[in-house]
């Protein structure tokens, strides 16, 4: 079960893996990265724009950082310039770091609750549930992406643990 050390190994990849994915879509144009590709959320930049929100919710409920507006149908139009997207992203995987970095021991036993949007409803759920959804979430979104990616002839990194840069492990 999820604690602070699997915490800051999933902040370190979630760093390597955007910083990845960012780097083969910055290759792309703007239309290229704009286009409908039939995944869940259509294109690219939406996908990339729904992980961010996402990660952007988890985190306010994590460590209080501030709520990104919207719900999940407003989730994709985040992106209004790449280049300003591509820093406030790396930004907030530091910040995502640093959480993992602060974050102590006790704080993963206990519940959470939250209002959710998606449901409706109040809901409670055990943290370390919650941080194995905030880095699944990731993951998957990331995969649709490198697909789509794949499919638009950019060639995104590696995506394995264990050949993870060292950079990224002493971070």
């Amino acid at each position: 079960m999820p604690n602070k050390e699997y915490a800051l190994a999933m902040a370190r990849y979630n760093l390597w893996q955007n910083e990845s994915l960012l780097a083969a879509t910055d290759g792309l144009s703007s239309s290229e990265r704009e286009m409908d590709r039939g995944a869940f959320f259509g294109s690219i930049e939406q996908t990339l724009s729904h992980l961010f929100w996402g990660d952007r919710v988890w985190m306010s409920r994590f460590a209080g950082t501030p709520l990104p507006e919207g719900g999940i149908p407003e989730s994709t139009s985040l992106i209004k310039s790449w280049s300003d997207f591509c820093e406030e992203r790396k930004e907030f995987d530091e910040r995502i770091l640093q959480w993992a970095h602060e974050v102590t021991p006790d704080w993963f036993t206990g519940d959470l609750s939250w209002h959710s949007g998606a449901l409706g409803r109040e809901v409670t759920k055990p943290k370390k549930t919650l941080v194995i959804q905030f880095f699944n979430h990731q993951t998957h979104h990331r995969g649709q992406v490198h697909a789509m990616l794949t499919s638009a002839g950019a060639k995104p990194g590696d995506t394995d643990v264990p050949f993870m840069p060292e950079r990224f492990l002493d971070m």
